[in-house]
């Protein structure tokens, strides 16, 4: 279980003077700016969850991260991982957690792959036994046995990520923290690590708090989803729940056999970019449900609605009374327009 409660960060950097005399007057009287990174955000993750923390750039995900961890101390506020303070236990603590940052290894730069390994198990008092055990598993899940004897200043990206998350699971910890471990990597290289993540949250329950800018990852894996943004919690919930609170419209592609023949007020509504809106038993009301004509071409028309407050099939009825419809075509908004509304 982890447990945060009103967690704040401020930064205090020194003003850098100019002109003459600069260093001598700094040296009697200093200034300082402060940035608040994480503004007082809460929640709790239980065991066996994996959630999506995501925001973008500069809002707090990594500050807040390095707190959990017991990396950086939170100015104010409380964080307990499986109820002990990670500042104050950070030994206990460390057992309990694996930390990868996408864009730090924790692996030795000039070593083989596998003398690092050795290296880790002997720093969380792994007995060898066990490390060669569980070593040889992460080997086989993850693919590393092609390039466990090659230094990793040698590694593409993509195999020192895959190298990093198994450094990160040699101890077995319970929760696993993951700060953008798909960044750079190609198609093929982010579904195998998808892969391992979903089978150690699914399989093996380790809990999984994610940040990433990829939605895909998101969408693939998350059972629910933070969003901050200027370091304050603005969302938290499911992606079902995110994409109901945001109400972008789901839009339908309708293909006619022939030339539609759409009622003059409709063509009216979608030349004015106004909203045209249906009840649900078909034709046009004053105050009726929210279904627009978005664009025309051709003989196909694109049309937007809202699906909390009108079913497909309403649509689909009033646009049957238009032409024979030839096929259909419904796309949901993407992941990513509707979080860049909560931004």
């Amino acid at each position: 279980m982890i447990e945060v409660k009103n967690l704040q960060k401020v930064f205090r950097t020194p003003v850098v003077r100019e002109g003459a005399f600069a260093g001598v007057r700094t040296l009697f009287t200093r200034e300082y700016r402060t940035k608040e990174a994480v503004k007082g955000i809460s929640f709790t993750l239980p065991d066996g969850e994996f959630a999506g923390y995501i925001g973008p750039n500069g809002a707090g995900k990594s500050t807040t991260i390095k707190m959990l961890s017991g990396i950086l101390r939170p100015t104010s506020g409380t964080v307990s991982i499986g109820g002990l303070n990670p500042h104050r236990e950070r030994r206990r603590v460390a057992r309990k957690l694996g930390v990868v940052f996408g864009q730090r290894s924790q692996l030795w730069w000039d070593l083989p792959v596998k003398e690092s390994y050795e290296i880790l198990g002997a720093m969380y008092s792994v007995p060898n036994d066990v490390r060669r055990l569980r070593q040889g598993e992460l080997t086989e899940l993850l693919g590393l046995a092609p390039f466990l004897d090659t230094p990793v200043r040698k590694l593409s990206l993509g195999q020192r990520m895959r190298a990093d998350i198994a450094a990160a699971l040699l101890h077995d910890p319970d929760i696993l923290f993951l700060d953008e471990p798909t960044i750079g990597l190609d198609a093929n290289a982010k579904e195998s690590i998808r892969g391992f993540l979903r089978t150690l949250n699914r399989e093996l329950g380790k809990t999984v708090l994610l940040t990433t800018h990829d939605m895909d990852d998101i969408e693939r894996l998350c059972s629910r989803v933070l969003v901050v943004s200027d370091g304050g919690l603005r969302f938290d919930g499911s992606i079902p729940e995110l994409r109901s609170r945001i109400g972008l419209p789901t839009v339908i592609r309708v293909r006619y056999r022939g030339e539609p023949e759409v009622p003059p007020s409709w063509r009216q509504g979608f030349a004015a970019a106004g909203t045209a809106e249906i009840a649900e038993g078909g034709g046009r009301t004053d105050g009726g449900l929210p279904f627009r004509l978005a664009a025309s071409d051709g003989r196909t028309l694109c049309l937007e609605c809202n699906r909390q407050a009108v079913t497909a099939m309403s649509v689909l009825r009033t646009a049957g009374e238009w032409g024979e419809i030839e096929d259909v075509d419904m796309a949901e908004p993407e992941f990513e327009e509707i979080v860049k509304h909560i931004y």
